[in-house]
């Protein structure tokens, strides 16, 4: 019975199409479109999550082309991002796709222990250039999403995701996970990637150690009581396949991992990352990155100065190399031991541009 099927994350191996989504899951799929006013013409998969339990359909249908969604996280998790969908779309009349709703006028059906939605296919969407224009693009649409998604309140019943009082938690871990890979490392003194962990741990470590100091000194907790509605949300994996080029400016999809957060948060990731792909930090596009947000959601002094502490963590040793610490014998091969030296060589190029950029916004 599809009513008492829960889904869960499945298994792909080299032999399955590379959008495989399991028979069962499907079926229940069919039987949630029922619940919409629209005949499908054809269910083509476009991405899956089979890790984690989750796909996206593209769906033909008697009203268009349509997105139809199997969200992953607990259904209490994706009514918050659903209603913050609803809310930039109705409310704030953001470029971010619109909810279909189903013949009882609901935004989602709940089926296999999660829930799926189904909204407007955005036609045509391409990615920017991967050049400076194209980063300020990006910057601007995401400094314009965080504006116009303060405010939102979440629907009742859902699970609030807020991460505004987290940061020093979150400092925290990264910390203490520098001494989990020295240990790892330790005992696993053979593996290739081991030596060169245990030749940098300790710079990345100190740099963890110092980025917590500066944040607790900083103006963050005054900041963080102004609340969540205040600060709004971020999107939490923005970048250059989320954010893109449609009819009438930039759009943001993919809002099914949103919470409450400093939207500076989501402004280091995708400048950091930026770096990461050109393996060197480039002052002048830092800068203008930094500045093209702002023309869309102001950045005070005190916030900057949390932009600066951000960018201070080893976010990309961190984000890279933690995995050693679940699985060290696939992990600490030759391969990473390579990525440790294009992190480390990246990261050298940091600390001139911070120290350049550090005063940029002094008396603002």
């Amino acid at each position: 019975m599809v009513e008492k099927t829960i889904i869960t994350p499945w298994d792909v191996d080299e032999q399955m199409h590379e959008f495989y989504v399991p028979e069962y899951i499907e079926t229940i799929g069919y039987e949630v479109l029922k619940s919409y006013d629209l005949s499908v013409s054809s269910m083509q998969c476009v991405t899956t999550k089979p890790d984690k339990g989750g796909a996206i359909w593209k769906i033909e249908t008697n009203k268009g082309q349509k997105s139809f969604k199997l969200l992953h996280r607990r259904p209490t998790r994706s009514l918050f991002s659903l209603g913050a969908q609803e809310y930039l779309v109705d409310i704030q009349a953001a470029r971010v796709p619109a909810i279909v709703k189903t013949k009882d006028g609901v935004n989602y059906v709940e089926a296999g222990g999660k829930l799926w939605f189904v909204a407007e296919w955005i036609e045509p969407l391409e990615p920017v250039t991967k050049d400076l224009e194209g980063a300020k693009h990006l910057c601007r649409a995401l400094g314009e999403f965080h504006r116009l998604s303060k405010g939102y309140v979440p629907p009742s019943g859902a699970e609030v995701a807020s991460r505004i009082h987290k940061w020093p938690k979150s400092f925290k871990k990264t910390l203490i996970k520098m001494d989990w890979l020295r240990t790892v490392a330790n005992a696993y003194q053979e593996m290739p990637a081991s030596q060169s962990i245990l030749a940098v741990v300790d710079q990345f470590e100190e740099q963890a150690r110092t980025s917590l100091e500066r944040l607790n000194q900083s103006k963050y907790y005054d900041l963080a009581k102004q609340g969540n509605q205040f600060w709004g949300l971020v999107h939490q994996d923005y970048g250059w396949s989320n954010g893109q080029m449609g009819p009438g400016g930039m759009w943001v999809i993919d809002l099914d991992g949103v919470a409450f957060d400093f939207g500076i948060r989501d402004l280091r990731k995708l400048i950091s990352g930026t770096m990461a792909d050109l393996f060197n930090w480039d002052v002048t596009w830092v800068r203008e990155m930094i500045k093209a947000y702002h023309e869309e959601n102001p950045i005070t002094p005190e916030l900057y100065d949390l932009l600066m502490i951000e960018f201070s963590l080893p976010n990309e040793f961190y984000k890279n190399i933690k995995e050693a610490v679940y699985e060290p014998e696939l992990f600490l091969n030759e391969q990473t031991t390579q990525l440790i030296q294009t992190i480390v060589d990246t990261d050298r190029t940091k600390w001139p541009v911070l120290e350049e950029i550090q005063n940029d916004w002094k008396g603002v």
